[in-house]
């Protein structure tokens, strides 16, 4: 076999139909679109339209609800927090939300910081925050720190 022999299997290639190009071609004229009307002509997509049958998305029964003034939290992991402290990054005697985000932890507060449990946290720190998790608090307070969440204070007060 020589490099000029090499062809592709028969049926693996198909050639393109080039529509409109005679009758000859047996899709010239109007390219098998028919006579006439919207759909013959170009640039029409009528998607979701089911030939006046009620369409599947108004069959379909609606569900949910999205609340308009939901609160949204940066979210911060206790493990990201230590590896901060340990970089010298975060003082660890008071770390606020302001320093969280003066530090680049977070790139900004939204309607709050929100601390997880996820990582390792060793540092003994005492961390004001607008929201934390069961979990954090508890591997703070094990680790001899305290974490204080802000919205909690409010909304005993």
């Amino acid at each position: 076999m020589k490099l000029h022999e090499l062809r592709d299997n028969e049926g693996a290639t198909k050639k393109r139909t080039r529509v409109g190009r005679g009758p000859g071609s047996g899709k010239g004229k109007m390219g098998g679109r028919g006579i006439k009307g919207q759909k013959s002509r170009s640039g029409v997509a009528i998607n979701g339209y089911e030939g006046g049958q009620m369409p599947l998305y108004q069959r379909l029964p609606k569900r949910g609800f999205n609340k308009p003034n939901r609160k949204s939290y940066a979210v911060v992991n206790l493990g990201l927090i230590q590896k901060f402290i340990d970089a010298g990054k975060l003082d660890a005697a008071t770390i606020t939300e302001d320093s969280l985000v003066a530090s680049g932890l977070v790139r900004r507060k939204l309607d709050g910081i929100r601390v997880l449990a996820k990582g390792e946290f060793t540092a003994k720190a005492t961390i004001a925050v607008t929201g934390a998790s069961k979990a954090a608090v508890d591997v703070v307070a094990q680790a001899g720190g305290a974490l204080t969440v802000a919205a909690a204070e409010a909304a005993a007060e």
